[in-house]
């Protein structure tokens, strides 16, 4: 009965995606698909990534559509970057609940008690927050976004982990928000702590959007492209995975002799998780839900886009 049902699930999914590959033709789209998507969406993809990839890839395409599987602020950067082109997304509910945790009264209220900071945001935020910032970051540049600014006072929203990471590789004084990922902040010291018992040779590799307890125990710290890099490149053969669980699917990909041990069961955005190949296909049917942002609001988040990727390419 199971093999039954698994078998009209694999027939089901090749018809979305030879539909989707149709339509994806017809619409002159583009499908971008973060790493923590569902593993089918990821195998119909022109383009896999992490936050920044994504923001580059979004604004070298010259497709007219773009079918951003993410979650809704991945979605507005591209429509950012990308003002003439059409950018849909599978499913409107995919939010972020780190990125709600930063509004624009309260930042402008920080920026006021603070006028000489420069703000630095988190690619995981709105698009109304990035009106207000400097210049965005990733993960994967954060570093070097920080000493790029010319000023020695640092206003660092939403995410407190990456943040707290970021403040011990530089002398600026950094002013952190509160925020953090449901997801990653989860991870805690037991959970790492108990399976380096049970697998001691593996390497612990963690996201720093975990808490600080957790990224000092890693044997690597870095953005979800810089673990794929470092395990496809490591000579070792068993690693603890301290990210979304989405990740299993590249690794696995890109390392099939490889053992990967995910740190805790809870590791899985719920938010990610809400697109799958139906929702796929029925946004390029009907070119919705699409993403609008306010034409001022566009032009000054565009500014802080655009420098990060000005001072700090991949």
């Amino acid at each position: 009965m199971e093999a039954l049902a698994l078998e009209k699930k694999a027939q089901r999914n090749a018809e979305l995606r030879e539909r989707l590959m149709q339509l994806k033709k017809e619409r002159n789209a583009i499908i971008l698909a973060h790493f923590y998507q569902r593993p089918e969406i990821q195998e119909v993809a022109d383009y896999i990534g992490d936050s920044f990839g994504l923001a580059q890839k979004a604004k070298e395409t010259d497709a007219d559509v773009i079918l951003f599987c993410g979650v809704h602020f991945m979605g507005e950067s591209a429509k950012i970057l990308n003002p003439q082109k059409t950018v849909i997304i599978p499913d409107e509910r995919a939010g972020c609940p780190m990125a709600d945790m930063v509004n624009v009264e309260g930042l402008r209220k920080l920026k006021a008690q603070h006028p000489n900071a420069k703000v630095v945001a988190y690619i995981n935020t709105s698009a109304d927050v990035k009106a207000e910032t400097y210049i965005c970051c990733t993960s994967s540049n954060a570093k070097r976004v920080i000493e790029s600014i010319d000023s020695d006072e640092i206003i660092w929203v939403p995410d407190k982990n990456l943040g707290h990471y970021v403040s011990q590789f530089t002398d600026k004084k950094m002013i952190i928000w509160e925020g953090y990922c449901n997801t990653h902040d989860q991870l805690s010291v037991q959970d790492i702590m108990s399976l380096k018992a049970q697998h001691p040779n593996a390497l612990v590799v963690v996201h720093p959007e975990c808490r600080p307890e957790v990224v000092a125990l890693a044997d690597y710290v870095g953005s979800t492209t810089g673990i794929l890099k470092y395990c496809r490149e490591s000579s070792h053969k068993e690693f603890i995975i301290g990210t979304e669980d989405g990740t299993r699917y590249m690794l696995e990909k890109d390392s099939p002799d490889k053992t990967f041990i995910f740190a805790s069961k809870y590791l899985v955005c719920p938010n990610m998780k809400v697109n799958n190949l139906k929702k796929c296909v029925e946004a390029l049917e009907n070119m919705k839900p699409e993403i609008y942002v306010p034409e001022d609001i566009a032009d000054k988040a565009r500014a802080s886009l655009e420098r990060m990727l000005a001072v700090a390419p991949a």
